[in-house]
């Protein structure tokens, strides 16, 4: 029997830094095979969020389940892969080709130094290519550009089999240019191999056609609903929750018109 259960359910929550409060009575639930974007301005809480929902920090109030269980009790972690903003920081010089790196996401699993054997390889390849890159299998890391770098930290990600893949501004360093194709390989790992998605992103312009369910973000949760929902919500409402003006997409009979949304 299929667990309809939502994967990730939050309630109540709130938190705070010192005396800031970063997040207020926030409610919210992720469903299996959703792709969620949680967009907001810089300091709504979104990555606190993120680091709430793996555990990385103790919320003061209110509750979280992951996979039917209160965090405190969660015990299954292979169940989740996290990718950071890591493609615009990493060091270009470090000596690992793709297939070095994609495979490091197993050794949780394997054990640093035991060996591969075939059903690890065949996990390392097949995850390569879900995000595009098997062409570039034995090429050194510090050779990609930034959106390919991205790429392969979700392998890394993925090669362990997760069922949600938790994504923090997956785009930063990732050229304009090839913005619209990576959120697209984004949705067909959702689609075609029915991984949940989770993904705090500022791209509101390339994402809303992409995305099952938006969630809009600024300390308190201001919208969350499906992302044809959130494109029929009236520009105003949006710009006054960034306290900015923003652009969303607009599109029809399937052509795309992407302009980028905030980058603040």
């Amino acid at each position: 029997m299929k667990d309809n259960k939502p994967i990730v359910e939050i309630m109540d929550l709130s938190f705070r830094y010192d005396k800031e409060i970063v997040l207020k009575d926030i409610n919210l639930e992720v469903d299996r095979g959703a792709y969620l974007a949680v967009v907001g301005p810089n300091g709504s809480g979104k990555s606190t969020l993120l680091k709430l929902i793996l555990g990385l920090l103790k919320p003061p109030a209110g509750q979280i389940k992951i996979f039917g269980k209160d965090i405190t009790h969660f015990k299954e972690q292979h169940k989740i892969g996290f990718v950071s903003q890591k493609a615009n920081s990493f060091n270009t010089g470090f000596p690992a080709t793709v297939y070095e790196v994609v495979a490091s996401g197993l050794t949780k699993k394997i054990g640093l130094f035991r060996f591969m054997d075939k059903k690890d390889k065949e996990k390392t390849r097949e995850a390569v290519k879900a995000v595009g890159m098997e062409e570039f299998i034995n090429r050194n890391i510090g050779e990609l550009s930034g959106g390919q770098q991205q790429r392969v930290f979700i392998a890394r990600a993925l090669v362990s089999k997760p069922e949600l893949l938790i994504l923090d501004e997956p785009t930063v360093g990732v050229d304009s240019k090839h913005v619209n194709s990576f959120y697209g390989m984004l949705e067909s790992l959702n689609k075609e191999q029915g991984i949940t998605l989770m993904l705090v992103t500022h791209d509101i312009g390339a994402i809303s056609d992409k995305v099952t369910h938006v969630a809009c973000l600024n300390k308190h949760l201001h919208f969350h609903g499906s992302s044809r929902e959130f494109e029929q919500l009236k520009i105003n409402d949006v710009s006054e929750i960034y306290g900015h003006d923003i652009n969303i997409l607009t599109h029809d009979h399937g052509h795309h018109d992407h302009h980028g949304g905030s980058s603040t």
